[in-house]
């Protein structure tokens, strides 16, 4: 999953709150840090969709993110 990928997951599944909930929401799974600094400290973005997943609860059927495939461009 490319950060790309990753964005347009966060978006898909959370909306308007997406941008929050990667900065603001604290992750046990990655070390209590937030998606923000997981990305950053360089966690591979489907290990944190995944956590954030987790963490907020989103049902294991909705959490295809993981698969979303970048556009093509023309």
């Amino acid at each position: 999953m490319r950060r790309s990928e990753f964005d347009r997951a966060v978006d898909a599944e959370f909306g308007a709150r997406g941008a929050s909930l990667i900065v603001d929401l604290s992750l046990s799974s990655l070390g209590h840090r937030t998606a923000a600094q997981a990305l950053d400290a360089g966690v591979p973005a489907r290990d944190v969709w995944l956590a954030l997943c987790a963490e907020t609860d989103v049902p294991e059927s909705r959490r295809h993110g993981v698969g979303f495939i970048e556009p093509h461009r023309r």
